[in-house]
Order: structure tokens, then sequence, then C-alpha cells
């Protein structure tokens, strides 16, 4: 199965563990980050931007930044990509045990191969597999929204995006599905909020954005965190358990590799 967290943002964050930092976590357990910048009139600026790319380069995923308008079909297009590439590397992976023939045949030939060092006939079968994987694979997208202050203008069109892309996931033939987070959480210790467990329902969208209370800061390093624990404590029973077992704090200073303690 894929798992991918999907971050929706506007601006920088203020609080805790630096989220670059965050990111490398979760793929270190298998989840790939990708990032969504989204900007109104104004601009994200140039530190949000740098701050978004590192996010998306140590999550081992991609970036954009789009306007709400774009936003839907942004997020659809960074999916399917997020799949196909995933396929690519696995298959790069397999090319060589492939061609292995070929390879000890011509020894001035590299050992690394791409889907271009294939003959025109099994490059077209290769890509025809890819394109049945891509449509078969399991696929978990774990959306992170920040809900801070200056993203209230933009919540309809998140909204309208995360429909968008129900509706693509149902269309696939493979297992997919969807949960929705917001940050920061109602409080100090919680720095982030699930809104939708794991699921197909599109209904279960629809009441999502009456509740989410707009904040000031933003911790986008504790928030991927918690999307982290999510996937590896697989409900929203587990989470709700570690973080009653767990001591979780958040400060707006700190040096190093955070912006402040952030202890679970």
């Amino acid at each position: 199965m894929l798992k991918q967290i999907l971050l929706i943002t506007d601006g920088c964050s203020n609080v805790g563990i630096q989220p670059a930092a965050a990111a490398a976590e979760a793929y270190a357990a298998g989840i790939m980050v990708n990032v969504v910048g989204i900007i109104d009139e104004g601009t994200i600026g140039q530190y949000g931007q740098a701050e978004i790319e590192d996010i998306a380069r140590m999550g081992g995923g991609m970036s954009r930044i789009v306007n709400a308008r774009e936003l839907s079909y942004t997020i659809q297009m960074m999916t399917r990509k997020t799949v196909m590439d995933t396929i690519h590397l696995a298959v790069n992976r397999e090319l060589k045990h492939i061609l292995q023939q070929e390879l000890e045949e011509d020894a001035s030939r590299s050992n690394e191969y791409s889907l271009a060092d294939l003959p025109p006939a099994k490059r077209g079968e290769v890509v025809q597999v890819m394109d049945q994987m891509s449509e078969e694979m399991d696929l978990r997208v774990a959306l992170l929204i920040d809900a801070s202050a200056s993203m209230k203008p933009k919540l309809a069109a998140v909204e309208e995006a995360i429909r968008d892309l129900m509706l693509s996931l149902k269309a696939r033939r493979g297992g997919s599905e969807l949960s929705v987070f917001h940050f920061p959480g109602s409080h100090e210790g919680e720095p982030a909020v699930l809104d939708m467990d794991w699921a197909t329902d599109m209904d279960r969208v629809k009441k999502l954005f009456h509740r989410m209370q707009m904040r000031g800061t933003t911790p986008t390093g504790p928030a991927l965190l918690h999307v982290v624990d999510y996937y590896q404590y697989n409900s929203r029973n587990d989470l709700e358990k570690l973080s009653e077992d767990s001591s979780i704090a958040y400060k707006e200073t700190g040096t190093g590799g955070v912006w402040s303690d952030y202890i679970v």
C-alpha cells in the first residue's frame, strides 16, 4: 500500500519541531510527504516557499505553489504523480534483473537502466503494466490542512478540492482511502485534529469544515508527526489512546532542529 501525507498550507511554521525534520521522520516510516502552498492575491513569501520545498524534499515528495482556483486540479495531479513515481522507482529497480542477460552480453552497458534503455516493444509492455499498477495499487492519503487564521478565506477551495479528490479516488480500481486533519488543535497539547477517519464516503466530507476553528499559530512539524502516529496506529481509537498515554507539549521558541521543545 502506498502511503502519503498531503500538506496544504499558506504560511510559515512557528511552533514545535521544524517541519522538514518531521517530514524526514515520515519518509523514514514509509510515508511520502507532498506539499501544496496555497496563495491568494498576496505571496507566500520567500521563507514560506523555501520551507515548503524543504518539507517535500525531506519527505521524499513534491511541492507546488498554487492559487485557490488551481488547488483541486493540483491535489489530484500530485496524488496521481505520487503513485506513478513510486511505480517508476520499483520498475527501475527491477530493470537490471529483467535485462541481466543483455548486461552480461554487453559489458559496455551501464548497470543502471531506465525505461529509455528498453527496446520499443518491451518498453510499451512495461508502460502498460505500470499504468495497470497505478490504477490497482492500494492508496491511503492523509490530508493535513493548515487552519491558521490566514487560511480562512481559502477553506472553500480546500473543501471543493477534497470532494474532487474523493471522486477521483473512488474511480480507481484499487483500494483508496482518505483521512483529513487540520492544525493547530484546540489547545497547546493538541498539534492537530483528526476530522475524518479513513473513509471513501463522500457524504462525510460535507460536515468537516463547519467545525474547524481558525487559530493563529502554525505547528506544522508537530502536526506532521501527529499524522505519522496516526498511520502507525491505524485508527482514531488507537491514536486517541496514544494521546491519552503521552505528554505532548510545544512552545513558540527554540533552536536547532526544533522551533521549541516537542516531547512525546
